[in-house]
């Protein structure tokens, strides 16, 4: 009957997860790639599961994922109780790891890490819809998310709603949507979209009556570069408001449906962790999205 688990095996599952590869875990665990091949296979052989998809980058199985979870969770309450007890090291910072959201990292998320000092952040920029992925895998400590369903071991905090307007290039408005009514119009004029998972536009299209955006699709997987190819007049596109503002101000953007817009529910999920730097970090964000997004 198993039980424990071996923390040194599991701490060796989190470095081959983070660093991406056997060889780069050996390199930063100063041990060799065969002592981390067999550790993870001592710990797979325990529990009775395959722990890794050993594709490159590695992923952590459904398994493997509970253990990479507990695993950094483990490495959190160790460096809380260090930092305790006045033995946190030679000024070596608390890193937190965190998914964000390109738009929400493009303009209000920011600032709240600025509230925080003492920690190290590693972003992890997914799609909201994504996030919460990410935080099952156990890959980061807290996300940015639209899901209100909280992840197994997880808190959730509503933040607020993220305002998105419908917006084109003026002189692209004229060519492209001036002619027929807009449902009829949006769906065979060019788009601008995030990526290929992003159908946000096609919602808002179907909102209004019509079927999906154009065929003429133009990715740019930036929230910057998004709002540069709309002012641009690629195409049309759904822009946060924040960023939008100012160039509708300043006549480079133009709103293509007037009092239409779409609202992006955000929740804060972080672990159920007695956490100091945890607890910090989710006041910054909440204190900052109070300020920043819609109630």
């Amino acid at each position: 009957m198993m039980t424990e688990l071996p923390l040194e095996q599991v701490r060796t599952l989190l470095a081959v997860v983070d660093e991406g590869t056997f060889d780069a875990a050996a390199a930063a665990l100063h041990v060799t790639p065969s002592a981390v091949s067999q550790r993870v296979k001592a710990l797979e052989q325990r529990t009775g599961r395959v722990l890794l998809q050993r594709t490159k980058p590695v992923r952590p199985t459904e398994s493997g994922a509970v253990l990479v979870r507990f695993a950094r969770q483990l490495a959190r309450l160790e460096r809380d109780a260090w930092g305790e007890l006045g033995l946190s090291g030679a000024g070596e910072p608390t890193r937190v790891p965190v998914a964000v959201n390109a738009d929400s990292l493009a303009t209000w998320f920011l600032p709240a890490l600025t509230r925080v000092t003492g920690l190290c952040f590693e972003l992890h920029r997914e799609d909201e819809d994504h996030t919460a992925a990410l935080l099952r895998e156990g890959l980061v400590m807290a996300a940015v998310t639209s899901s209100a369903d909280p992840v197994p071991g997880c808190t959730v905090r509503p933040l607020g709603q993220m305002r998105y307007l419908p917006v084109a290039a003026p002189e692209f408005a004229r060519t492209h949507l001036a002619g027929p009514p807009l449902p009829e119009a949006l769906p065979r004029a060019p788009v601008v979209a995030f990526d290929r998972k992003d159908d946000f536009q096609d919602g808002f299209v179907r909102r209004l009556g019509g079927g999906h955006a154009g065929p003429v699709r133009h990715f740019v997987p930036t929230s910057e570069g998004f709002v540069d190819a709309v002012a641009a007049g690629l195409g049309w596109g759904m822009v946060p408001e924040a960023q939008a503002g100012p160039l509708l101000a300043e006549g480079r953007l133009a709103l293509i449906a007037p009092g239409r817009w779409a609202d992006v529910r955000l929740y804060w999920q972080q672990w159920k962790l007695d956490s100091p730097a945890l607890a910090a970090l989710a006041d910054a964000v909440t204190a900052t999205a109070a300020q920043a997004l819609r109630r």
